[in-house]
């Protein structure tokens, strides 16, 4: 079985052609985690994100390089959010529950009690902070983050991490407390506040380590494909999304003739109605998809910031989706927008799916794969893992 032959630009060298045509070559990166070895004689760090897997999974990302330098992990988070599922289970970290209130941008009657849960979320984390004395806290974002960064500022040290091209409203909060903020897009620092630029670094995201071990045969066979035709992935984020699950079923007659079309739907979306050869649903999809992204030639998704970049850093064209204004602040439109101005996908407007649209949109990114993974590899920043690790060492080497 073959697994999957290239790697992140950012860390690893690359013998061997993978069967997109992709080799990465090793660079010089700033300073590579492994100068920092050592550091960590039994220091700690708290890790706060959640609200949804976009704010947990980074953290997940960089678990593996902070225990490889002998940092004990603590995470704070909510009981009855996403990231204590994801987390918990986790063998070698700690998690501590917290509350906090949302951070809503329109009208609702819960807005009223958020304040007092927000005051009661930083009065735990002020505790826990003062129990566990860490040596450098690092934040993802989400609301639940925000407690915990105004906790601990002034008294340790606080690197916050922004996924999207500009920053959500809790990040916004909490960059105001931080004392480095790394960001993934190079333009969120000349967009932001002079102030608050000042502390942003360029790091790119952290990418799941895990996804570069996917087996292609192992792929195939857990979708049930032969390998014989193109592999189209379709991807509508955790929940689901309907405008996207609806144009890809309406479209699947004429996608069918050239692909097998594996769809990740999200839970309770699986149509149980269609059954046809070269298509195979899944509510989600857990220790399998490295083994199906390696399987995967070119994708359909929506246009969250740590999908995009785990697509691009593994080398796959995408046709991002965003959510449309109504249904978000816009960061997934300019996030989508970033990515197709650099050439590595192509964006498709929700208002303007039809079946005859995506066939063609897609058969058009098909033709244009090569070119954009020739792009893609000549950037260094789509895993910024090592970088967003180098910026954490560096702050708890401050502390001392």
């Amino acid at each position: 079985m073959a697994k999957r032959t290239f790697r992140k630009a950012s860390r690893l060298a690359v013998t061997q052609r993978s069967r997109r045509g992709i080799v990465y070559k090793q660079r010089e990166t700033r300073r590579k985690p492994a100068e920092f070895a050592g550091i960590a004689n039994m220091k700690k760090i708290l890790m706060t994100g959640g609200g949804s897997a976009g704010h947990v999974t980074p953290n997940i990302a960089l678990m593996k390089g902070l225990r490889e330098h002998g940092f004990e992990i603590h995470y704070a988070g909510l009981k009855d959010g996403i990231e204590y599922g994801l987390i918990s289970s986790i063998e070698g970290v700690t998690f501590h529950p917290i509350e906090s209130g949302k951070l809503r941008r329109y009208f609702s009657l819960r807005n009223l009690a958020s304040p007092f849960k927000v005051l009661k979320g930083i009065r735990q984390a002020k505790r826990l902070v003062n129990d566990l004395k860490p040596d450098v806290v690092f934040s993802k974002g989400g609301f639940v983050s925000v407690p915990v960064v105004m906790a601990a500022a002034g008294k340790y040290p606080v690197v916050c991490h922004e996924s999207d091209y500009t920053p959500g409203l809790a990040n916004r909060i909490a960059s105001k407390y931080a004392d480095t903020v790394c960001v993934t897009f190079e333009d969120t620092i000349g967009k932001s506040d002079a102030k608050i630029a000042k502390k942003m670094v360029h790091t790119g995201t952290p990418i799941r380590p895990e996804l570069y071990d996917g087996v292609r045969e192992k792929g195939l066979e857990a979708m049930g494909f032969s390998g014989k035709k193109t592999v189209l992935m379709v991807m509508g984020g955790s929940l689901g999304a309907a405008a996207v699950n609806d144009g890809v079923r309406a479209a699947l007659p004429e996608l069918l003739k050239t692909f097998d079309v594996v769809h990740l739907c999200g839970k309770g979306k699986v149509d149980s109605g269609i059954k046809t050869s070269g298509y195979r649903q899944f509510e989600y999809v857990g220790k399998e998809l490295p083994d199906m992204m390696a399987a995967t030639d070119i994708v359909i998704s929506r246009a969250g910031a740590n999908a995009v970049f785990e697509f691009m850093s593994l080398g796959i064209p995408a046709l991002l989706i965003p959510l449309p204004l109504e249904a978000s602040r816009g960061d997934q439109i300019l996030n989508a927008d970033y990515v197709v101005k650099k050439g590595y996908a192509m964006k498709l407007d929700q208002k303007d799916i039809t079946s005859e649209t995506l066939v063609r949109m897609i058969g058009e990114l098909w033709s244009k794969r090569d070119g954009m993974r020739s792009m893609m590899q000549k950037d260094s920043l789509l895993d910024g893992t090592d970088e967003v690790l180098a910026e954490i060492f560096k702050a708890a080497e401050r502390r001392g």
